[in-house]
């Protein structure tokens, strides 16, 4: 049961109320923005919540237990403070959102309904919408390290401890299907380098903006020209002459950490780990049995 201010109670009590809900969204990137489904801007807390960019929700929906609950929002990229750019950089991946009951004849009247994270969103067109999960979709997540032959550090973080940047490569694109690829003259590296590695453009449409490698090949045998896939498309249109950034990859496997960055040293997975076959192996070798019996000189 919600526990409301007395002022917001007596309100909620009378015969009639001037009741609207408002959305706090607070981005990756620290930006708070305010929303209301209220005719008017409505400000309290140090934010004005702008009925204009108007958000709509869904019933909310909560379960017994730690069962994860949610909800749905629903826009339009419309205004200059909801840009489809920002959605596709991600901005809004796992952004925290606050739900409140506002009095909006006087706001101090509120209550927090909610606090929820934002999962995942589709666009058609110039709409949205946007999955709003409860908190407890955190215990969802994996915790820990998880015994695995490979390795669980990412390339160049402070548990792997391989300098990448000294391995990171600077370049131009010389040719490019405008999305999904990339061919330069700049790489000299062997093929497959930059497999799994990350690309940041640092200049063109898509300056700032990064993107894993899926594969780095020879675009064409003899010339010396290499070709990046991207694991998705970008949001921008990719011309030639934009210049790059590609740091290396790693496919976390023991013979890769100690062959290519001979850094067997800080190798985070379990190489030696045994596998299924030793698992159901018989306990005896040579001749031994499985049949049940009891073992010879017993």
């Amino acid at each position: 049961m919600k526990d409301f201010s007395p002022e917001l109670a007596d309100h909620l009590a009378g015969p009639i109320t001037t009741l609207c809900a408002c959305w706090k969204i607070t981005r990756g990137d620290g930006a708070a923005l305010g929303f209301t489904d209220h005719d008017r801007e409505i400000a309290f807390g140090g934010l004005a919540y702008r009925p204009q960019d108007g958000l709509s929700a869904t019933g909310a929906v909560a379960n017994a237990g730690m069962e994860v609950g949610g909800l749905e929002v629903a826009g339009a990229l419309t205004s200059e403070r909801l840009a489809e750019a920002d959605l596709a950089a991600g901005l809004y991946d796992n952004a925290r959102v606050e739900m409140w009951l506002v009095n909006w004849e006087s706001p101090q009247e509120r209550h927090l309904m909610r606090i929820a994270e934002i999962g995942e969103v589709k666009r058609e067109g110039e709409a949205f919408t946007a999955e709003l999960r409860s908190l407890s979709h955190r215990l969802d997540q994996p915790q820990g390290r998880l015994f695995s032959h490979l390795c669980d550090a990412d390339l160049g973080d402070a548990r792997c401890g391989v300098a990448v940047a000294g391995m990171t490569r600077a370049a131009n694109v010389t040719a490019t299907d405008g999305a999904s690829f990339v061919e330069t003259d700049g790489l000299a590296d062997p093929a497959g380098t930059f497999s799994r590695g990350l690309l940041t453009f640092t200049s063109g449409d898509n300056a700032g903006r990064k993107m894993e490698v899926t594969r780095h090949a020879l675009a064409e045998a003899g010339t010396g020209r290499a070709r990046l896939s991207l694991w998705q498309a970008m949001e921008k249109d990719i011309a030639v002459g934009d210049a790059f950034t590609v740091a290396p990859g790693c496919d976390k496997r023991f013979a890769t950490c100690q062959g290519t960055f001979g850094n067997a040293a800080n190798f985070r997975g379990f190489p030696h780990m045994p596998g299924n076959d030793f698992a159901w192996a018989t306990a005896f070798g040579g001749g031994g049995t499985s049949g049940g019996g009891t073992a010879p000189n017993a």
